[in-house]
């Protein structure tokens, strides 16, 4: 059984472990491997204690008592189209991926937005990360590309967005598996 809820500060060190062990499996062979070989749980976990103090709403999946996942949206940083508000990151350990863990996060983020009166969301994703298919299945529309650079290489960046976030509460039955 899956569990998500709020994020807390006391999650700093946890949600640091899975967003740079979810790095390393996920964007292995797409980034440089120096730049990955760099990450430290230990450098993100004051950065996750100040994140978690600010308004946005941070959530985590807990899998057999432990934090398998997280993600968090707020208001858009970067405006784009119509869109207002913005899923910063998700990121699930790979041990923990394909039982449905990723649709419940993005759900908890959607409603969350909602309930600050946001009515779209947009995600910037690489363009070969298998995160795409996942975010088109849920409906998100691609935007626009840039491109941008991790350690030293230039990489595209897709922006997928949810018009309607009203219409798109997913409900765990209604998205497919991450």
């Amino acid at each position: 059984m899956n569990s998500i809820r709020l994020a807390e500060v006391r999650d700093a060190a946890a949600i640091a472990h899975v967003h740079v062990q979810s790095w390393l499996t996920t964007y292995k062979g797409l980034v440089p491997e120096e730049y990955l070989a760099s990450l430290t749980e230990a450098e993100r976990v004051p950065l996750w204690q100040e994140w978690l103090t600010r308004d946005i709403s941070v959530f985590v999946a807990e899998v057999a008592g432990k934090i398998g996942g997280f993600a968090g949206g707020g208001p858009i940083r970067e405006p784009l189209a119509a869109d207002d508000a913005e899923l910063y990151t998700i990121y699930l350990l790979e041990e923990v991926q394909g039982r449905g863990i990723g649709k419940d996060l993005l759900s908890a983020v959607a409603e969350a937005l909602v309930g600050k009166d946001h009515t779209s969301m947009l995600v910037w994703v690489l363009e070969q990360n298998p995160a795409v298919r996942f975010y088109e299945k849920t409906g998100a529309e691609h935007l626009m590309s840039k491109q941008i650079e991790i350690g030293g290489i230039s990489l595209t960046e897709l922006a997928l967005g949810w018009p309607d976030l009203r219409r798109s509460i997913w409900s765990s039955d209604d998205l497919p598996s991450d």
